[in-house]
């Protein structure tokens, strides 16, 4: 099962993304109810002062989209979440 092994984050994710919007990444995981991707893709904006959050995954094919308020800073940029087997990793898009 993808996903249900050790989860590290790396400092680019640890340094930029507040924690609660990490716990909400991983739980957007833990709730997809269809097969898992390796990769797990959100790409994070903000919308009229909200936090939006476009979770993909290519194989199988699925997008759902997130719009919320929070009290933590907003992130903008692409997170990837990354399977490899072993353990999971949430990272930042160029740290890949």
């Amino acid at each position: 099962m993808k996903f249900k092994n050790k989860r590290y984050v790396t400092r680019g994710i640890n340094n930029a993304v507040p924690l609660l919007t990490q716990l909400f990444l991983w739980q957007c995981i833990d709730t997809l109810n269809c097969p898992k991707d390796y990769l797990q893709v959100f790409k994070c904006s903000m919308y009229d002062g909200m936090q939006k959050i476009i979770h993909i995954q290519e194989q199988p094919e699925y997008t759902k989209e997130y719009l919320f308020k929070t009290d933590t800073p907003l992130f903008v940029g692409k997170i990837f979440a990354i399977d490899d087997g072993e353990h999971s990793t949430m990272l930042l898009a160029e740290e890949y």
